[in-house]
């Protein structure tokens, strides 16, 4: 599965909305994983560290790689 995007949502009356606007296509199918917390957020002490140079994907990608392989 390929990632599209990263976003923040707050969760409402039983709906997920968003916290700013989706480059989707009306009626596309998403597959959704939940976190708690911002893995944005975490990442970005790392970006000061690794160079996104260093690796064929975004910080988000790889720790997001690293957390499915302990699960």
């Amino acid at each position: 599965m390929e990632v599209v995007d990263i976003i923040e949502v707050v969760y409402e009356n039983g709906v997920l909305k968003p916290l700013k606007p989706l480059k989707l296509k009306e009626g596309q199918r998403l597959v959704v994983r939940v976190y708690e917390g911002d893995v944005v957020r975490k990442t970005e002490k790392f970006r000061k560290i690794i160079a996104p140079e260093k690796f064929s994907e975004s910080p988000e990608e790889y720790l997001l790689k690293l957390r499915e392989e302990k699960i």
